[in-house]
């Protein structure tokens, strides 16, 4: 069978998906809001092949086995359904930021295998499915199929949970520096956490209340309203926070640095720098800014104690498929 490699940007999160009503289908318990980071990048090889024993996995050019290759294995069997083939894959994978830091790098490597195993497989699927197909192996993998600013609506089931754009990448000029703290992979997942999420006392006012902070969300980027997106993303941020830090166990992805990072940012925005502070599950910070600003907000960044470096990605584009 033909090989096909294909290409994703990571994103990230202004209105965060934290928790799950159903894990093996990862249907979220609520929607979400997310802009694509241009620049940064997971593109992958796959090829469906008769011949192998069975499926492989290389990352960076290492192979990996245990946990890792369940993951893909079992990705790929959802492709292998869908096509009515058997034949193992030979999957190779490559990025260019860290991975498992909080800068959605499993968003970024199953959109990409995705589309390229799709591809490989003979399918012909709309960005739609690919973004259901995506969501099967990481949840916010479903926003990084389709291009700009994105929407993942929860759906009844299914079929009607996935990503959409509402807004194309050259929409906005927003610019998201992000505060590199550490590159050591976290402990705990994201996938573990989402199973913690109910634990906590406050997930249930931070779900209901969510519906609210989507309308202003959207609202913001369709209208490029910054002050109104900054407003909403730091509140978002930290009510996901506060819940992941009352779940049972506790996680605390925030580090003593992180929260200067942040106070430095709402006292820059305060001082009329438009700029504004959002974090996934990791301690590295994401400041989102207008472009005009992006210079700026870097510099003092790459200032601050513990800021090991910055690095700087404006809207992205779509998950597609590559010339082999």
């Amino acid at each position: 069978m033909n090989a096909s490699t294909a290409t994703a940007c990571p994103n990230i999160a202004f209105i965060k998906y934290w928790g799950n009503r159903d894990a093996a289908l990862r249907l979220p318990a609520n929607g979400s809001l997310s802009m694509n980071l241009g620049g940064l990048w997971v593109r992958t090889r796959v090829q469906f092949d008769s011949a192998l024993l069975g499926d492989s996995f290389m990352l960076n050019r290492r192979v990996h086995g245990g946990a890792a290759l369940q993951r893909v294995s079992r990705f790929l069997d959802e492709i292998r359904r869908l096509a009515g083939i058997r034949a193992a894959a030979q999957v190779e994978s490559a990025n260019n930021f860290p991975m498992g830091v909080g800068v959605a790098s499993s968003a970024a490597a199953f959109a990409a295998l995705a589309v390229a195993g799709a591809a490989a497989a003979g399918l012909s699927l709309n960005e739609a499915q690919l973004s259901r197909l995506a969501r099967l192996g990481s949840g916010s993998a479903c926003r990084s199929v389709p291009g700009g600013f994105v929407e993942w609506q929860t759906g009844s089931g299914d079929p009607d949970s996935y990503a959409f754009s509402i807004a194309a990448p050259g929409h906005w000029a927003v610019v998201d520096c992000i505060a590199m703290l550490t590159q050591v992979h976290k402990e705990v997942g994201s996938t573990e956490g989402h199973a913690l999420a109910p634990t906590s006392p406050l997930q249930a006012a931070r779900l209901a209340d969510t519906p609210r902070r989507l309308d202003l969300c959207r609202a913001a980027i369709l209208q490029r309203d910054f002050a109104a997106l900054a407003e909403v993303i730091e509140e978002d941020s930290t009510i996901m926070h506060a819940v992941m830090m009352t779940s049972r166990p506790p996680l605390f992805y925030w580090q003593p640095e992180s929260l200067a990072v942040m106070q430095a940012v709402r006292g820059w925005r305060k001082a009329g720098l438009p700029c504004a502070f959002t974090l996934d599950a990791g301690p590295n910070v994401h400041v989102l800014c207008e472009a005009t600003a992006a210079g700026q907000v870097q510099a003092r960044l790459a200032e601050l104690p513990g800021v090991q470096s910055v690095l700087v990605a404006p809207p992205g584009a779509a998950a597609m498929l590559m010339k082999e």
